[in-house]
């Protein structure tokens, strides 16, 4: 017969006087920590009913050897505390949990059981995985977060800042932009009899002077992306002259223009590396292409490649070098048979080279274009005279063809050109 006043777990039979969890749904069900945390089921008892602990608050989460002897319910009024006053406030929290806990007690437990505890290190990452990252652009960027920090001073030397009137400490300058913008605040006071009007008035003048503050911090920021103080102070034509650029080829060139509305987006140093990767994107693209070509004439080591391409020059040369006299032959072969269709009619001999391809060019033979030519000639040669010209052009003469002809007697300087 159990001995009264003590508990026993309903599934082991255990004794749970200091600790047990009793269902709220179950009548008369108590189980130890042990089956409860098995999931045991007994009866209508099933592992997802309510649950109570009782406890009396006596037993402690970490043991006997714990610093500080923190009972359970202790345990349980700290994280309450520490969820409605937020971690910081000790006080606070120590008046949640008792008297009986200072302010220092309480951070000192907190802090080492559940941040550099085992549950702490179970619980809290070393690198948190959500949290928010700013995808929008890389440190630094014109969309980055990093414009509201501030910049670091210009790397000039003290006579370059005096040249300039800089002063690195404050990054700014003697004379800056729009340097009176200090006289729409200077005179500003706020009043108590002020009126609506008068608020609004000073408030519009706020308004403006930040505006220009942005203005200037803006052209400070121009002139740092684009390297504009070192090329006032002429740096920028010593570096070129140490680190001379590659060429850029004419397709870059297009490019270049095309994507010129980005340039507000980007410095000048991100830009220039932006093509310059691109140059080296484009040159790993053709060393792939080259290797895949090895490849596919079966050779496999970089020692063989060498061999290869002498080889295939001196291919290429012997099929240029046929290329060239088969070529030759042709022109040769080319001039014989050019005049083949008109050579053999009656006046091919009294025409020039240059009457030749005209003829063979128009399809006209020989007799007739000698005959188009005389009355041409005749007739020029009448209204030089002021005798009134009374020959006609042959019927097969249409308007292009005398066109052509025309044109070419006067380049020929058969007649004149107010003539033609």
């Amino acid at each position: 017969m159990a001995e009264l006043g003590k508990k026993y777990c309903v599934y082991c039979l255990a004794e749970v006087s200091s600790l047990r969890f009793r269902c709220t749904e179950c009548a008369d069900i108590e189980l130890c920590p042990d089956c409860f945390s098995a999931g045991a089921e007994i009866g209508p008892h099933r592992r997802w009913h309510g649950y109570q602990l009782v406890d009396g608050g006596r037993f402690t989460l970490w043991g006997a050897e714990a610093e500080g002897g923190w009972s359970s319910r202790e345990e349980q009024l700290l994280l309450d505390a520490i969820e409605q006053f937020g971690f910081g406030n000790w006080e606070d929290m120590a008046a949640h949990v008792g008297a009986s806990r200072t302010p220092q007690e309480v951070m000192e437990h907190y802090v080492s059981m559940y941040i550099h505890g085992n549950l702490g290190k179970a619980c809290i990452p070393d690198t948190i995985p959500n949290r928010v990252t700013d995808h929008t652009c890389p440190s630094g960027g014109p969309l980055s977060p990093s414009l509201t920090t501030p910049l670091p001073p210009l790397d000039i030397s003290v006579a370059e800042q005096q040249q300039l009137g800089y002063m690195p400490l404050r990054d700014d300058y003697e004379i800056e932009y729009d340097q009176d913008a200090e006289t729409l605040i200077s005179g500003l006071s706020v009043n108590y009899d002020d009126d609506d009007v008068e608020i609004e008035l000073k408030r519009a003048h706020v308004d403006m002077y930040v505006r220009k503050l942005k203005e200037r911090q803006r052209r400070k920021n121009i002139a740092r992306d684009y390297n504009l103080v070192p090329a006032f102070l002429g740096k920028d034509k010593k570096d070129k002259e140490k680190a001379p650029k590659r060429k850029i080829t004419k397709e870059e060139k297009e490019l270049r223009l095309k994507l010129r509305p980005l340039y507000q987006f980007m410095s000048c140093k991100e830009f220039e590396d932006f093509f310059e990767n691109m140059h080296k994107e484009r040159i790993l693209r053709a060393k792939i292409r080259e290797l895949q070509r090895y490849r596919r004439n079966g050779i496999t080591k970089m020692e063989e490649s060498a061999e290869y391409e002498a080889a295939r020059h001196k291919r290429e040369k012997r099929k240029e070098n046929k290329n060239i006299a088969s070529s030759k032959r042709g022109k040769e072969d080319g001039k014989e048979g050019e005049f083949a269709a008109i050579e053999n009619l009656p006046g091919f001999e009294l025409l020039s080279d240059r009457e030749k391809v005209l003829c063979s060019s128009l399809n006209l033979s020989p007799a007739r274009y000698v005959t188009v030519k005389t009355i041409i000639i005749k007739d020029h040669l009448q209204k030089r005279q002021g005798i009134p010209s009374k020959s006609r052009l042959p019927s097969y003469l249409d308007k292009v063809l005398k066109k052509r002809i025309l044109n070419f007697l006067t380049e020929s300087g058969w007649i004149s050109r107010d003539a033609s």
